[in-house]
């Protein structure tokens, strides 16, 4: 099963062998979810539809057109089994975990609850064990951890940071590797900002914590420990996006005036659409070449994919500042690959990793080859 892989992307889940085409992965429970979701919302419709245009939910600024909350894959993670998975998902306030076997074509729920959003959910290979990133509403988040057929989660990290992308450190089932960073907030206690993300070590039982990577310029993430000590990690320049450019402020002044005159047209031009179903600009005589635009949040950065569609499919979302790195229990460090959003590491040392729109599978020290691409992926897997 080591050539067969798993990746999230666009709030779905998707399982891709090496050698055949991708499939989508079926969920019978986030199918449930969004069946009931969508027979309350066809019951209690009535509430936001009306003709006029201080009717219904118009007059409470709500739209009527929208539909129940869509069910959204968050994570995943190798199961116990062979072909197996455990993932998250969630649906407005719903958050559950479930696992399938034999490539995800079974399941069976693990845990749901309205009160606990969980996410980077990880298992523990030789007890089934789940470690993940419990978020709080104070911009905090903490290692929780759910033994095998016990409920719920007991956080086992705490204080003012966000603690995420656990991982079991294998053959070893109470320490977690994972990446943290401190939390900055105002003189309001609002969190504003997150320090560099450094890489820790827990152990469950007595929560003392270890510093194995850290570096006030870099964000260390997604770490992975194998057997013999070494360990992976991505890294980046820490607040790479956030960086003060005097070019960039200085085209930002000039162009302010452009861009106000901009907003105010599209407000006008979004009016025109409601009630005509017409712009208020005409189409250039020359085709129109849409680009496609789309979002998604990684590590605290928001990345953008923004592609001509004749454009080659698998350009990375992330610059080459990513980058893979292989680290020895001695402390020597390596780096194997550049533009790397996301990896996976297998027990034979195989990797999978993606820039986010392309996956490559490394074997040995050899190069990483390309076996899949597709839009916006956030997170990828080997399975077993």
């Amino acid at each position: 099963m080591g050539s067969s892989i798993a990746y999230l992307a666009q709030g779905r889940i998707w399982i891709k062998p090496e050698e055949a085409a991708a499939r989508l992965l079926e969920s019978p429970y986030a199918n449930g979810v969004h069946e009931r979701a969508a027979r309350s919302h066809q019951r209690h419709a009535w509430k936001s539809q009306g003709n006029g245009f201080l009717s219904g939910g118009t007059l409470w600024g709500q739209n009527p057109t929208v539909g129940p909350q869509p069910v959204l894959f968050t994570s995943l993670s190798p199961g116990t089994t062979s072909g197996g998975l455990v993932y998250s998902l969630a649906s407005g306030p719903l958050c559950a975990l479930c696992e399938s076997a034999d490539l995800a074509t079974d399941e069976r729920r693990v845990w749901n609850d309205n009160r606990v959003r969980a996410q980077y959910v990880h298992a523990c290979p030789e007890t089934g064990n789940l470690a993940c990133s419990v978020h709080h509403e104070n911009g905090t988040a903490a290692i929780g951890v759910m033994l095998k057929d016990r409920p719920g989660f007991s956080e086992v990290t705490e204080g003012d940071s966000v603690d995420t992308a656990p991982h079991w450190v294998p053959g070893d089932d109470r320490r977690i590797v994972f990446q943290s960073a401190g939390v900055g907030r105002n003189r309001d206690g609002q969190a504003v900002a997150l320090g560099p993300f450094s890489i820790q070590l827990v152990d469950i039982d007595t929560g003392h914590m270890e510093t194995l990577v850290e570096d006030p310029t870099l964000d260390c993430l997604a770490p992975q420990i194998l057997g013999d000590g070494t360990l992976y990690y991505i890294r980046r320049p820490y607040n790479e996006h956030a960086r003060g450019k005097p070019l960039r402020a200085l085209k930002d002044t000039l162009l302010f005036p452009f861009r106000l005159l901009y907003a105010v047209f599209q407000f006008f031009n979004s009016f025109s659409m409601m009630f005509t179903g017409r712009k208020l600009s005409t189409p250039a005589g020359t085709p129109h070449r849409e680009l496609e635009l789309k979002r998604m949040m990684i590590w605290g950065n928001l990345i953008e994919a923004q592609r001509d569609p004749g454009e080659d499919e698998g350009i990375g979302l992330v610059p080459g500042s990513w980058q893979l790195v292989r680290r020895s229990p001695e402390g020597t460090e390596e780096v194997l690959a550049k533009g790397v959003l996301a990896c996976d590491v297998g027990d034979d040392g195989t990797i999978a990793y993606t820039n986010g729109n392309a996956i490559f599978l490394r074997r040995a020290d050899t190069p990483g080859k390309r076996i899949h691409t597709a839009p916006m992926i956030e997170q990828v897997v080997l399975l077993r």
